[in-house]
């Protein structure tokens, strides 16, 4: 899902479109990613989350190569990107319920599962930037709706489902409590907002307020790269540093409150958001690694929390529930940057997404409040 962001600018030039007009095409895929992940989530709680990932794998799959051969149509395009949504949508519930029923030290594993996840999410930026440089932006589809076929071979070498084993024990029992879990939810739609805004508009950021940076590069490299690699680039090697934030949130939230340590890492965005309207070039770069470091690394505590505060017959559900919410509620930060672009410039997405890290802090100072110590 997040090549298109990589190929926006490019993908205007060949059609003949300004950037909001394209970037609109992608509503519908970020909007029914987050809308299904309830019913998916529902479904993998009853059928198993082997099934449903299969389901997940051949989906996108065929609906990345439709997108392939429909680069010149921005009608079928919008269709294929819906369907890459659709069934990319179950990813998150059966994966991380999962996870919640079967690995018992819970932080760690849902850390291992960002941090590959997080690998995927670097490489497919820099992949698409390659392909395109070098192929255009039909074979991206076409390469990535391949590569995914093959993770059907990889789910029949995996284990059976197993019974929950993350149990907890003594003092550090928690019942699942609903009421804490709905504020969990506000939580986590904010932190949607903030999340998909952040990684729609940094390709397009680096790369118009990235201009010294880039002649610079120009200078120094022995091949002459184009704006679109320089910044599909800088964010796959955020999304690499954002591997040693999911470890991060990992070995914190084993050894910590969780609720404390998930206001922490929100917290130490909300400074980075705002300063990045100013910045251009490297010190722009530096802040965003920064930035996404704790974005990013919050993730483990923040799924470890979802597991702790609902039954384990539920798990894939209540995850379900929080990518409705993430990035159903989510999508709508497309149609903000699409606004704020508009109006006042790409650059001043941050200072926005700022206010919404604010409100989401607030909202995890509530939860604390509702709640006694939780330990992964």
């Amino acid at each position: 899902m997040l090549v298109f962001p990589a190929i926006l600018l490019p993908l205007s030039n060949s059609l003949g479109m300004d950037m909001t007009a394209v970037l609109e095409l992608a509503f519908w895929m970020y909007l029914l990613f987050g809308l299904t992940a309830l019913p998916w989530g529902i479904l993998a709680d009853r059928v198993g989350a082997r099934v449903m990932l299969a389901v997940f794998y051949g989906g996108t799959g065929l609906c990345g190569i439709w997108a392939a051969v429909s680069m010149d149509d921005p009608a079928q395009l919008r269709l294929a990107l819906a369907g890459i949504g659709l069934f990319s949508g179950i990813y998150h519930p059966a994966g991380l319920g999962w996870i919640a029923k079967a690995v018992s030290r819970t932080s760690v594993g849902m850390a291992y599962n960002g941090m590959f996840g997080n690998l995927g999410l670097a490489l497919g930026p820099l992949m698409a930037g390659m392909v395109y440089y070098f192929l255009g932006a039909s074979a991206v589809y076409m390469v990535l709706g391949s590569m995914n076929f093959f993770g059907l071979v990889l789910l029949l070498g995996a284990q059976k489902e197993t019974v929950a084993c993350a149990i907890t024990t003594g003092k550090e029992k928690v019942a699942p409590t609903w009421n804490s879990f709905i504020i969990l939810l506000v939580a986590m739609m904010l932190g949607g907002i903030v999340y998909r805004g952040t990684t729609v508009s940094l390709p397009a950021l680096f790369e118009l307020n990235g201009t010294g940076l880039y002649s610079m590069l120009s200078e120094i490299l022995p091949w002459q790269p184009t704006k679109n690699v320089m910044a599909t680039t800088l964010v796959s090697l955020l999304y690499l540093i954002g591997m040693g934030g999911q470890y991060a949130g990992g070995w914190v939230g084993e050894r910590f409150d969780l609720r404390w340590s998930y206001l922490v890492f929100h917290a130490l965005t909300v400074p980075a958001a705002f300063v990045m309207f100013w910045l251009v070039d490297l010190p722009l770069v530096l802040l965003a690694v920064f930035h996404s470091f704790f974005l990013l690394g919050m993730q483990p505590v923040e799924n470890t929390l979802v597991a702790r505060l609902t039954p384990p017959s539920l798990h894939s559900s209540a995850y379900g529930m929080k990518f409705v919410v993430t990035f159903g509620v989510g999508a709508l930060a497309v149609k903000l940057v699409n606004m704020v672009e508009a109006h006042y410039g790409i650059e001043t997405i941050f200072p926005v997404l700022g206010l919404f890290s604010l409100l989401l802090v607030v909202s995890i100072l509530f939860l604390i409040r509702s709640t006694r110590s939780m330990r992964s």
